[in-house]
């Protein structure tokens, strides 16, 4: 094929996109069911819960920790997609409080309709943010397949005295968010041909941004529970926080980052299908106050987010130290918390002002 990049939409080849093309967290929960006893010795963290990666003890004090994520593209970009596929794996491991050590990549690339020079440019693009996290792209695995799929499997180390899971949150902890949200309605707005310039250089920044603050934040005693915003949203993951931790949690939706520009294709309507499907599966377990915008909160709270930012819980005798770090890594925009943890009540989540 003499097909260049520059002509090709990547997007166009595929029927989801990013962290979006996640199966339903009520289908999901369907396929994971069953009977079977896993082995359990040195496991500290498996599919018993719904964490970020797994964690097996090395009984040295140290635990690995393993994951794999990978989904069809985001952006029309073949070298942005390796990037922002590869940030997004990587983030499995800082969610843990873990430094990562290596990748192996996962392609799957239709041979028939893509040139396999785009795939080379995946590839790099995923390399490069490999080397931004100080690792290897060690080898992988290929298949042609009828869509574009790429991501990794990445390996990572912590101290299991650091290991930050998803379901050890304390009641009163406040919660804080690394990134704002929005980026399924930017992605959204891109595949439709409605993005702006301006706004896709925003949007591809926050895609390959790395969650390394994650491992600092692993060595804090005062962070009680982390995890990543990915394809259930900003509402499905603190639902898994709190559930997990036997608690409800408060969102104050004013304190939300809010991604640049979202009002104007709010407008536009354009809406990821994974946004009602993630409604769907959590509305019955929230609770909005009728004095936010409704439509707008509806329309972000669930919105799939694609290497989000990291969530986590803080005991409110700590804040100090963690609002201290957060501003020595560049993140003195996302000081403020955003909710906090509280009793466990009828509904998981509750969304006021």
């Amino acid at each position: 094929m003499s097909t260049t990049n520059d002509v090709i939409a990547l997007t166009q080849y595929a029927h989801g996109a990013g962290c979006g093309c996640k199966i339903a967290p009520q289908v999901l929960k369907e396929i994971l069911q069953s009977s079977f006893v896993q082995p359990s010795k040195n496991i500290l963290v498996g599919n018993s819960s719904n964490d970020d990666a797994a964690v097996y003890d090395l009984g040295n004090g140290t635990a690995l920790i393993s994951t794999t994520d990978f989904f069809m593209p985001i952006v029309d970009d073949a070298f942005d997609f390796g990037r922002i596929a590869a940030a997004n794996a990587i983030s499995d491991v800082y969610a843990m409080g873990g430094k990562p050590i290596m990748a192996l990549a996962i392609l799957g690339w239709p041979i028939q309709k893509l040139p396999t020079a785009l795939a080379q440019k995946v590839i790099e693009g995923a390399r490069t943010v490999c080397a931004e996290a100080g690792i290897a792209l060690a080898g992988g695995h290929s298949i042609d397949t009828l869509e574009p799929m790429f991501g990794l499997s990445v390996n990572g180390l912590i101290e299991v005295k650091d290991l930050k899971k998803n379901d050890t949150a304390q009641e009163n902890d406040l919660l804080f968010l690394t990134k704002p949200i929005g980026v399924g309605v930017l992605s959204t707005a891109q595949k439709r041909g409605l993005l702006q310039e301006a706004d896709k250089a925003t949007l591809i920044k926050q895609l390959t941004q790395l969650n390394s603050i994650g491992e600092k934040l692993g060595k804090l005693p005062g962070v009680t529970a982390m995890t990543d915003v990915t394809g259930f949203g900003l509402l499905g993951h603190l639902i898994e926080m709190a559930q997990g931790s036997n608690l409800s949690a408060i969102i104050n939706y004013s304190a939300i980052p809010k991604i640049n520009n979202i009002d104007i294709y709010l407008k536009q309507n354009t809406i990821p299908d994974a946004t009602f499907r993630n409604w769907n599966a959590y509305s019955a377990l929230t609770e909005i106050a009728s004095d936010i915008n409704v439509m707008e909160a509806f329309n972000l709270l669930p919105d799939p987010q694609t290497n989000g930012g990291l969530l986590f819980s803080v005991s409110e005798n700590e804040i100090e130290s963690v609002i201290s770090l957060l501003k020595e890594n560049g993140l003195a925009d996302f000081i403020a918390p955003i909710g906090k943890m509280i009793k466990k009540e009828e509904k998981v989540i509750k969304v006021k002002k």
